[in-house]
């Protein structure tokens, strides 16, 4: 039996390149007429016309898209800070009520801690609080000295320069007392040295620190003195 016979494939179409002639295109340039530009040549006018509309391109990207892309940037590290923001302020107030909660404990330990603060009139007190403390460990006084106050934000700091003499368990206990006391006293600077030729006597030398709150009368006083300084600083 006969195979039937395979259909003829056409052949495909030949495309001839046109061959680019550069001599003439070189020619073409020179004899450009600028003032007629209508009667150029197809290819030269065509590489004029790109040539124009590149370099367009290429000064708008340098003088207003380059700006243009610079201050996108900048918005974009805007938003980038905004959105940061947000989150924290969005992580506060969803945590606010225990944020109220540990405030009010500041508060209250801030208002614990200032009552262990003597006004101006309890200052003798605690004074004599202090000396009585070092005697009734047998401690003999050779100097207790009150300095000049210190006045801070809301509190003013009063050192006084201590110079006891005693023997060494004795100005431990002297130093527990007052830690002791209902006032914050704080002894600083301490430097204990042989008193005389018996070893057993010896001197301690210290500053002990305590403190009194300021009333109204004298943080309002304070304020305007730094007003005051303020304004004389800029003149």
């Amino acid at each position: 039996m006969n195979k039937p016979a395979m259909p003829a494939i056409p052949a495909l179409p030949k495309f001839n390149i046109p061959k680019v002639d550069f001599r003439q295109i070189a020619e073409d340039f020179k004899t450009l007429d600028p003032k007629d530009p209508g009667a150029w040549p197809l290819v030269p006018r065509a590489i004029i016309l790109t040539g124009m509309f590149l370099g367009l391109l290429a000064a708008a990207a340098w003088f207003g898209w380059n700006a243009q892309n610079e201050e996108l940037e900048l918005k974009a590290q805007e938003e980038t800070k905004l959105k940061d923001e947000w989150l924290n302020k969005k992580k506060q107030a969803i945590n606010l009520d225990e944020h109220k909660n540990q405030l009010a404990e500041i508060e209250r330990s801030f208002g614990a801690l200032l009552k262990q603060l003597p006004n101006a009139a309890e200052m003798e007190s605690l004074l004599i609080d202090i000396n009585q403390s070092g005697l009734g460990r047998g401690l003999q006084f050779e100097l207790f000295k009150p300095g000049t106050e210190a006045s801070k934000d809301f509190y003013a700091e009063l050192p006084i320069t201590l110079n006891v003499t005693g023997n060494y368990h004795d100005f431990g206990a002297f130093a527990g007392d007052i830690a002791k006391l209902s006032r914050i006293v704080t002894l600083n600077d301490i430097n204990v040295n042989p008193a005389g030729k018996a070893g057993e006597t010896l001197m301690l030398v210290a500053t002990a620190k305590t403190f009194r709150y300021l009333d109204e009368a004298e943080v309002a006083a304070q304020k305007k003195a730094e007003k005051d300084k303020a304004k004389g600083a800029k003149k």
